[in-house]
């Protein structure tokens, strides 16, 4: 019993590690361009899952645990592809609630 709660404590405080990034992105227009974005994104270690909204001008991100990516770095990735960065948050919100929010499958 007492190595389960251990375990399970473990798993609490990765869990709690791991977070998402959600951006406001202006210059998304087709589908080409959420697939560039994608690919750019997913290109950094700490990625772990990628959602772009084109109705919603949304990019999230998936960070595995423990690790992060700076706003500059996201800043500099979009609007060196030509999009236009209006607001960063990082929340616990999991994609699969993003998802389901923006009526998508899941993946």
């Amino acid at each position: 019993m007492k190595k389960l709660i251990i375990c399970t404590i473990a798993l609490i405080a990765a869990s709690a590690n791991a977070g998402t990034i959600e951006m406001k992105v202006y210059g998304l227009v087709c589908g080409f361009c959420a697939q560039g974005i994608e690919k750019t994104l997913r290109k950094n270690p700490a990625t772990s899952d990628v959602i772009v909204s084109l109705e919603h001008k949304l990019v999230a991100i998936a960070t595995r645990d423990g690790a992060d990516i700076s706003d500059a770095e996201l800043t500099k990735a979009l609007t060196d592809s030509g999009y236009d960065v209006k607001g960063i948050t990082r929340t616990q919100r999991s994609l699969t609630e993003i998802r389901a929010g923006l009526g998508q499958a899941a993946k």
